[in-house]
């Protein structure tokens, strides 16, 4: 049930990306932009659709936020990825941006994927009622910025250099910026929309992003490299902390699971309707990429 809702919403996200950046045409910088959009999992615009589905709000309308989400975290990879940041050649199993194209073209094509996600939330298509899609806005603006994502970031590179390892305290933090933000937008999008409470979906979001990441710190040290698409053991040969390092792998394993089960407690106040919410939060750390 869960692969099938994540694959659909894949497909419809896809099209929806298709249908915003048709008007754009096919200057190099735009083919970069629909390259970098390309593929994945789109796991944060599946969110949007089975929250605002949960909440009653139409897909039509929810496929909007979760198009701007994909292009979000999109812009962020191609950042990342840049020899400025992480220095990664390898994205999805393809050369990332600036290998394919150059770092210039990769800087603008995330500027451009940024800027055309708040865009796109600013569309009557979102919503009719212009206080849900100034909300929409201005909480991705949160979640994406200072506050949020570019924080993750901005500590995680300043992690590199610094004299003494992270601890747990700070490494949580550090991934509650970089990874969990986006999570937890997502998951509150179609509350948000509805204008309901974003409690129980806030909740669900910080222990399912958490155990996102800690999947991704057990995939570096034992996963499969030509099945996650990526370079692996990066952090270990950094020398960086994880959860990995910190809770070894069992603990970390057993951490996973325990934000699993309080992700899914979360979802009591919508019985049922939430099963496929509750086969997401088991997935994130079940993955092989």
């Amino acid at each position: 049930m869960f692969a099938k809702s994540l694959n659909n919403a894949a497909g419809q996200i896809g099209a929806c990306l298709q249908q915003l950046m048709a008007p754009l045409g096919d200057l190099p910088v735009v083919q970069a932009m629909r390259y970098a959009t390309s593929g994945g999992k789109r796991l944060r615009g599946f969110l949007v659709l089975e929250t605002a589905r949960l909440h009653g709000v139409d897909v039509a309308r929810a496929l909007y936020p979760a198009a701007a989400v994909e292009m979000l975290h999109a812009y962020s990879l191609v950042h990342d990825d840049l020899p400025c940041m992480d220095d990664d050649d390898l994205r999805r199993g393809q050369p990332t941006v600036h290998v394919k194209w150059d770092q210039a073209t990769a800087v603008l094509a995330g500027d451009a994927l940024q800027t055309l996600a708040f865009e796109t939330l600013t569309r009557v298509e979102t919503s009719n009622d212009p206080v849900v899609r100034l909300e929409l806005v201005a909480s991705l603006a949160r979640a994406s910025g200072a506050q949020g994502m570019v924080l993750g970031q901005a500590l995680d590179i300043a992690a590199e250099t610094a004299p003494e390892p992270l601890t747990l305290t700070e490494i949580t933090h550090l991934q509650d910026g970089k990874t969990g933000a986006l999570i937890r937008w997502s998951a509150e999008a179609g509350a948000v929309m509805a204008r309901a409470d974003v409690t129980p979906m806030r909740d669900y979001a910080t222990a399912l992003g958490l155990a996102f990441q800690i999947a991704d710190d057990i995939l570096d040290v034992e996963g499969d490299a030509a099945k996650a698409g990526k370079r692996l053991g990066k952090d270990a040969d950094a020398g960086k902390a994880t959860f990995v390092s910190l809770l070894g792998l069992d603990g970390a394993k057993e951490r996973a699971a325990e934000l699993v089960d309080q992700a899914q407690a979360a979802l009591e106040p919508f019985g049922a309707k939430a099963d496929t919410l509750r086969q997401a939060a088991r997935f994130v750390i079940a993955r092989d990429k």
